[in-house]
């Protein structure tokens, strides 16, 4: 999820924990909690300050090990570990818990969304992205402020966020039946798929899928129940090509190649040699495809510039590939 709905679900969780009769004993503990909560609902993506370093190191590992199975117990302990020394905390193992479950929960949603998590490592390194929830959810967000609006006008808070998240199970459980009968539909209309990817969008009832088959990728949109194609391309396994094989000693490439599942790929000559373009096939938007990994080489194939990530304008990209070496 976006950083906006994790803070607003740390702020409900610190609210939650009142019902836990030694949070709710002392102003101190109260405090501490939702404190830890609010830090504990960010913590996970923390590695986001990988970005200072480039775009590839950041896409292979956003959302990998801080993510995974034992940074759900190193992240409360830090945390706790860290409020026992600036607060007076007479049941540090209630200020752990409560931490934990904002841990917990931060993973757990983000599981839902297209881009996904390594929340099974070290025991699975590969994404599990449910491709559910998109990355932010209005009613999801919107369900969260108006439950901090009520406590702030006077109900009791444990009570109002438990109902909330009862409410919210719901919703998870509409989205997801929502999701399947789309893939179902995909699955009869294709019977020869042998991957159905389905993305969510900012609506309801609108989702982004590509169909890939043992010969074809179908791109395409459903919108309220009904499949609007955009394009079908050849399924092409990317080949044992020289000058493929030189672009994919590139980090930016590699990076790219390890988290998307479905693309195509291109090879073009150009003045200064040849350009290696791929796209992920899942991020359609008003006909073009955003989330490109680029690498361009000289006539010997060495990599001259590379740059992955998500550009919308031509000139951007240009930009980009200017002022960004090979890593």
């Amino acid at each position: 999820m976006d950083t906006g709905t994790h803070v607003v679900m740390g702020v409900a969780i610190g609210g939650l924990a009142t019902l836990d009769p030694v949070v709710s004993s002392t102003p101190a503990m109260t405090q501490a909690v939702m404190l830890g909560a609010i830090i504990g609902s960010q913590a996970p993506d923390f590695d986001t300050i990988l970005k200072l370093k480039n775009n590839a190191t950041y896409i292979r590992n956003h959302r990998g090990i801080t993510h995974s199975i034992p940074f759900l117990f190193i992240w409360p302990t830090l945390i706790t570990l860290f409020l026992s020394l600036m607060l007076p905390i007479s049941q540090p193992f209630h200020l752990w818990l409560w931490t934990f479950l904002a841990v917990f929960l931060h993973v757990f949603v983000d599981i839902f969304n297209a881009y996904g998590t390594k929340a099974l490592a070290p025991f699975q390194d590969r994404w599990i992205a449910l491709g559910i929830i998109n990355i932010f959810d209005p009613f999801i967000f919107a369900t969260h402020i108006i439950g901090i609006i009520f406590w702030r006008f006077g109900t009791d808070p444990g009570f109002t966020f438990l109902w909330m998240y009862v409410f919210l199970i719901g919703y998870y459980l509409w989205r997801i039946r929502s999701q399947r009968l789309v893939y179902y539909d995909l699955k009869k209309r294709h019977p020869d798929a042998t991957h159905i990817f389905i993305s969510p969008t900012f609506k309801w009832n609108s989702w982004h899928v590509v169909v890939r088959t043992q010969e074809k990728m179908h791109v395409a949109k459903v919108k309220k129940g009904e499949v609007i194609y955009h394009e079908t391309y050849p399924f092409e396994p990317i080949p044992d090509d020289p000058i493929i094989n030189a672009a994919r000693k590139d980090d930016n490439l590699h990076a790219f190649l390890s988290f998307s599942p479905t693309y195509r790929w291109q090879v073009t000559r150009e003045s200064h040699g040849y350009t290696v373009k791929f796209v992920d096939l899942r991020y359609r938007s008003k006909g073009h495809y955003p989330f490109i990994a680029i690498v361009r080489l000289d006539e010997d194939k060495h990599i001259l510039s590379s740059y992955t990530g998500w550009i919308y304008k031509e000139e951007t990209l240009q930009r980009k590939l200017e002022i960004v070496p090979q890593s």
